[in-house]
């Protein structure tokens, strides 16, 4: 056995079923390429019989990765195979993934069939895979409810009809590290052509255990990881890349393996899924999150002040995290913001620096101190939204004790447009505005929620708004120095997530996978 863990990311499929997650192609390939400059051996670009623009994310993925390998999953039919070759075919290293579940559970509800009968299809949908790509994945959905023997049948057929991966998920969050390692450490053991496939985890965080249960795995066999930056996914989400890689890295002394993580580029890693998803990453978070080197204690800062080592078992900067400091203002120049943000892991064509620089300097102006949090959400509100059909014009907002009145500015389709609105209270006078340029009375407004970007009583607000519609949930979020224009970006940028799920879900409703 090898001692290199390899590190399937599917943050641009798992993670993009998050309840309120959604990325636009330009956002996908964002992620993709800092994920191969992180290191990742294999991305799972999506599910490309979903929709027309899940096929064609998943192409331009395959086109863009220069090392990485690209996978698509496909459910345990031809069609969904013989178009995720489609999708990936255009890789230097392309991957089908296709599963289909093994618990008596899934097997009775979900799929009616009969045990022979999932056999049966495991051996000719892996066959027919193999048939177009060389390199084959084979889920068991819902192993950690299979029966022991059955189980060990379906990886036997998967190996013989192709597979070289065989990936066992606790698809709901079901499983403790020693039932799940048990089970790789049986399968392994059990199967008569187990040598010929790499095995593979992919843990869900239901009960908080998605990554002890993956480290659990890689001790018993397992030597592909499948994991999610910052953890996003359905659900309670997935194991987190930037725990699997540190864990190993740090304890290296118990558990003796190696990753291809750049650890250096985690940073740039959750900056970017948070800002493209929306999706904040909590300040107790693991590794990327605020407090994660954050020191209050005086006992602990007495410490720190003594030996950095004695409260802290990784450097920041091993992870990337650069001090924020206040070397930024309205006299910094381009050369100066340009490597600010190289520093914070953004790569901006000449068109968006020069956007994104402008915008820097009419936040400096309105702003004394700018931190590096201002930057990153100047950056991700104002530069990532540029090519959004709907954008935010202007807002000019009336208040007072006896009416509050909205005046919103609008582009549509590059088109400008004006409406004028009344509510009870200036947000609600301001979405009202959007309502009528862009009607949308099935979507209902399930979160609009608040917070200061940085100190100080001129810090930035970033608003995150949620919106459901007959089922489907999105997230936007928005930033400016003004709370109220804030408000406006993040719900517009919430209905140009909500066109995009609109189109998508072309097959309705599909199962759950891994």
């Amino acid at each position: 056995m090898t001692d290199i863990i390899k590190i399937f990311d599917t943050t641009l499929r798992d993670g993009e079923q998050s309840p309120g997650c959604s990325m636009n192609l330009e956002e996908k390939l964002r992620v993709a390429a800092q994920l191969e400059a992180l290191g990742v051996d294999i991305i799972e670009a999506g599910f490309a019989i979903a929709s027309e623009g899940d096929f064609e994310a998943v192409t331009e993925v395959a086109k863009l990765c220069k090392r990485a390998t690209v996978a698509s999953l496909a459910r345990a039919a031809a069609p969904d195979i013989d178009r995720a070759w489609a999708a990936v075919r255009h890789a230097v290293a392309p991957r089908i993934h296709t599963f289909i579940a093994t618990s008596p559970l899934h097997m009775r509800v979900k799929l009616g069939l009969e045990p022979e009968a999932v056999l049966e299809k495991i051996r000719a949908t892996v066959s027919h895979a193999r048939n177009l790509c060389p390199d084959v994945e084979w889920s068991a959905e819902d192993a950690t409810r299979s029966d022991p023997d059955f189980l060990a049948r379906a990886i036997e057929t998967a190996i013989k009809a192709g597979a070289s991966t065989i990936n066992l998920p606790d698809t709901v969050g079901y499983a403790t590290p020693e039932t799940y390692g048990r089970m790789f450490r049986e399968m392994i053991k059990r199967v008569p052509n187990s040598d010929q496939a790499v095995f593979s985890t992919h843990c869900h965080n239901d009960l908080g255990l998605g990554v002890a249960n993956t480290l659990a795995a890689v001790m018993a066999g397992a030597r592909q990881v499948e994991s999610t930056i910052n953890g996003i996914g359905e659900r309670a989400g997935n194991a987190a890349v930037e725990e699997i890689a540190m864990a190993l890295k740090v304890r290296h002394d118990v558990m003796p393996f190696r990753t291809n993580i750049v650890s250096t580029e985690i940073t740039r890693a959750s900056r970017l899924v948070s800002g493209v998803t929306g999706f904040q990453v909590q300040p107790n978070k693991a590794i990327v999150g605020a407090n994660a080197f954050a020191h209050e204690s005086g006992i602990h800062q007495d410490g720190m002040l003594k030996d950095r080592e004695t409260y802290e078992i990784m450097t920041p900067e091993s992870v990337g995290l650069t001090e924020s400091s206040l070397v930024m203002g309205k006299h910094s120049g381009r050369a100066a913001f340009r490597q600010k943000l190289g520093d914070l892991g953004y790569a901006l064509s000449d068109n968006e620096f020069q956007d994104a620089f402008k915008r820097f300097k009419d936040l400096a102006d309105a702003k004394k101190h700018i931190y590096d949090e201002d930057i990153v959400a100047l950056v991700d509100d104002e530069v990532l939204r540029g090519h959004d059909r709907l954008q935010v014009v202007e807002v000019e907002i009336y208040c007072g004790s006896n009416a509050q009145r909205a005046i919103l500015t609008m582009s549509i389709d590059g088109e400008e447009r004006i409406a004028a609105s009344k509510g009870n209270g200036p947000v609600d006078a301001l979405f009202n505005a959007i309502r009528q340029l862009v009607p949308h009375d099935r979507s209902v407004l399930q979160l609009y929620q608040v917070h200061a970007v940085t100190a100080g009583t001129d810090a930035q607000a970033e608003v995150s708004v949620v919106l459901t519609e007959e089922g489907r949930s999105v997230r936007g979020i928005g930033a400016h120095v003004d709370t109220l224009v804030a408000s406006a970006r993040a719900y517009v940028n919430a209905l140009n997530k909500l066109e995009l799920k609109r189109g998508r879900n072309a097959l309705g409703p599909l199962e759950a996978r891994g």
